[in-house]
């Protein structure tokens, strides 16, 4: 096998480890992996309604009905953007927040037997390698304030 093939299958593999911990922790709380994904890119920013459809390849009617969805469990809320009164915004509520705080801690539960297998200057290194890979920076992710277009994705948006 050359060593793109080895990359390759070895980033498939674990994105399925990955989904497969986040599938199942989301089906615990009675979420879909998407609805799960909203609630990590709602965290720390505030997308309007098109830019979070967008990013999450999804079309407005079935992104109207996820946040719909959402909004009843009490987690997420719509209001008009600030910076531009015709547009939408969704962000997250108390509820929702809290939930998603309790989900990362059950997440980063699941997969520390695996990143155990690392040593800590191995953490690091592959967490830049896989920012690298995604186009995206660890600090992006955890940036704050609220901004229009999600950021990349935290670790709940895998």
């Amino acid at each position: 096998m050359n060593p793109d093939d080895a990359l390759g299958d070895a980033l498939v593999r674990t994105s399925f480890r990955v989904m497969a911990v986040l599938t199942r922790i989301a089906a615990e709380h009675d979420l879909s992996l998407t609805q799960l994904r909203v609630l990590g890119i709602l965290r720390d920013r505030r997308p309007r309604m098109t830019d979070l459809a967008a990013f999450l390849g999804l079309d407005k009617s079935t992104m109207s009905g996820l946040v719909e969805r959402a909004e009843r469990r009490g987690l997420v809320a719509r209001d008009k953007s600030p910076q531009d009164r015709r547009a939408v915004d969704v962000f997250i509520t108390p509820a929702g927040s809290e939930l998603a705080e309790r989900l990362q801690e059950e997440v980063r539960a699941a997969l520390k037997p695996f990143m155990d297998r690392l040593e800590p200057d191995e953490h690091r290194q592959l967490a830049q390698l896989l920012d690298t890979l995604s186009g995206s920076s660890t600090t992006d992710a955890t940036s704050t304030g609220p901004t229009n277009a999600p950021a990349p994705p935290s670790p709940l948006t895998t």
